[in-house]
Order: C-alpha cells, then structure tokens, then sequence
C-alpha cells in the first residue's frame, strides 16, 4: 500500500524559549520542504498547554519518510531543534480517508 503517511510531533519548550524555537522551526521547515516526499507541514501551539507545540508533516508514504528520517538532513534538523525542546514524542500514522475543504 502506498497511502500517504503522516507524523505527529509532539515537543515541550518553555515558554521563555518559544520565539527562539519557532524561529529554529521556521529555518528548519524549509529544509523538510525541499524534500520532494513532504507534501505539508504545520507548527501548531498548544491552547491549553502553552509550552506544548505540535508538528504535523505528510509524506507520500511510509517509506519515503523514514528515509528522510535516517538522513544527515534530518539529524541536522533535530540538533537545531535540540536546545529549545525539553521533551518529544512522536505518532506515525497511515491516512486512511480525509475529508478536504470544498471551495465556495
């Protein structure tokens, strides 16, 4: 099967680095985007829990992520990330159906 692959993050920064970290978030987006297999990113904070954010990537599938998983690329990016997290979890995930926004 060759559907498309989500992953969820799920990091902790306090909230006196929170600038820093959506910067470094910021310069490390662009470095996941030039991936041909990354079809989206998101940043999302957290509304109850504002030292919690969250990162929503698609990837074309399964494969094609965990090879970018194992890359200098991505080693580069959690090292960038590194001192502004004080805690990380991540969900991988297949979707099976999504309902897309119609136009007007």
């Amino acid at each position: 099967m060759n559907a498309m692959f989500r992953v969820l993050l799920e990091m902790d920064v306090a909230p006196i680095h929170a600038a820093e970290f959506e910067a470094a978030w910021s310069a490390v987006a662009g470095v996941v985007a030039a991936n041909p297999a990354n079809r989206g990113q998101a940043l999302m904070r957290s509304c109850d829990l504002p030292n919690v954010y969250h990162v929503l990537s698609d990837w074309t599938d399964e494969a094609a992520f965990r090879s970018f998983e194992r890359s200098p690329e991505h080693a580069a990016n959690r090292a960038r990330l590194a001192p502004y997290r004080t805690g990380v979890a991540m969900t991988t995930m297949h979707v099976v159906a999504e309902l897309l926004e119609r136009s007007a």
